[in-house]
C-alpha cells in the first residue's frame, strides 16, 4: 500500500476483480494509460479476498456480478475485516438496481462507473483515491479546526465510519456519531456543534425532519447542515432544500468536494 507523503497514479497498487478476461484487459489497459502499472487481477470474490491477505492494495476495483457473489457483498466483506475496513473500493458495472447500488453507496465507495466508462471518469475516480490516501491535501485551512465539533447522523455504521474518516483527514477530530434523527436531537440538546452532517433516509426521524427541528426548535438554528445522500428524486431534493439544509452532497462523494462545501458553510456570515 502506498504510504509516501506525495504519490501519483504510478504509485498505486490495484486489485481488479473481474470474471471476464476481455474486461480485465480493457480495464488494465485504461489503468496503464493513466499511469497505473501495478494491477493484480482476480476472477472472483474468494480469490480476491485470499490474494490480498499478504498485501492490502490501495484500491480494489470490482464488477458487480461475480461467479461467487456480488461486488456489493465483496465490499461489505471488506468493511467487516479490520485489515480492510478502509480499503478504497470502486465498482465498474452497468447494474442500476437500487438493491445492489444503495449498500455500496452507504459503504463509502470511491466511485461507481458504468460499462463502458469514459477515461475521464476513471481519472476522476483515481484522483479521489489519491485524496483519501493523501489526507494532508484536504486539511481545512480554518483557525482552531481541531476544536471543531461535528455531529454525524447516519443509520449505516459503515457510512458513519466513511464520513468520520473524511472529517478526520480534514483535521476535524471531535466527531460524535449517532444512528438516527432522534439520537441526534438528544445530542443537540446537550452539545454545541460547529457542523452537522446527516443522511436523508433514516428510521424514526429522517434527515429532513431533523433539519426542520434544528432550524425551528433548537437553540443552534444557524449551525451549518450538510446532507450527504444518494437521493436522486428532484422533487424530494427540492423539499429537503426548503427545510433549511446548507448544502447537499451525493453519495459517493469526493473528499475535496466535502472540503469545499464545509469551507463555504463555515465562512458564511
Amino acid at each position: 500500500m502506498a504510504t509516501a507523503l506525495s504519490i501519483t497514479f504510478g504509485d498505486l497498487s490495484v486489485a481488479l476483480v473481474e470474471p471476464s478476461i476481455t474486461q480485465q484487459h480493457i480495464i488494465v489497459k485504461h489503468l496503464n494509460t493513466l499511469g497505473v502499472m501495478n494491477t493484480t487481477c482476480y476472477p472472483d470474490t474468494r480469490s480476491a479476498l485470499s490474494g490480498i491477505n499478504d498485501s492490502v492494495p490501495d484500491l480494489m476495483i470490482s464488477a458487480m456480478h461475480l461467479p461467487d457473489g456480488t461486488g456489493t457483498e465483496l465490499a461489505q466483506a471488506l468493511r467487516k475485516d479490520p485489515r480492510t475496513t478502509d480499503l478504497l473500493f470502486m465498482l465498474i458495472s452497468s447494474e442500476t438496481a437500487y438493491r445492489y447500488l444503495e449498500p455500496l453507496k452507504q459503504a463509502g465507495v470511491v466511485a461507481i462507473l458504468p460499462k463502458p466508462f469514459q477515461a475521464s471518469d476513471l481519472r476522476k475516480a483515481l484522483n479521489t483515491t489519491l485524496d483519501f490516501l493523501l489526507p494532508e491535501e484536504n486539511q481545512l485551512n480554518v483557525e482552531a479546526v481541531e476544536e471543531m465539533k461535528v455531529l454525524v447522523v447516519d443509520d449505516s455504521l459503515t457510512a458513519r465510519h466513511h464520513i468520520r474518516r473524511v472529517l478526520n483527514n480534514m483535521g476535524i477530530a471531535k466527531v460524535i456519531e449517532v444512528a438516527n434523527g432522534r439520537e441526534a436531537i438528544e445530542q443537540i440538546k446537550q452539545n454545541f456543534f460547529d457542523l452537522i452532517v446527516t443522511d436523508y433516509n433514516m428510521p424514526e426521524i429522517d434527515g429532513q425532519q431533523l433539519t426542520r427541528y434544528v432550524r425551528e426548535k433548537s437553540t443552534q438554528r444557524s449551525v451549518p447542515i450538510l446532507m450527504v445522500t444518494s437521493l436522486s428524486d428532484e422533487t424530494r431534493l427540492a423539499q429537503v432544500q426548503q427545510s433549511g439544509v446548507s448544502a447537499i452532497c451525493d453519495k459517493p462523494f469526493e473528499p475535496s468536494g466535502i472540503k469545499n462545501l464545509v469551507l463555504k458553510m463555515l465562512l458564511v456570515d
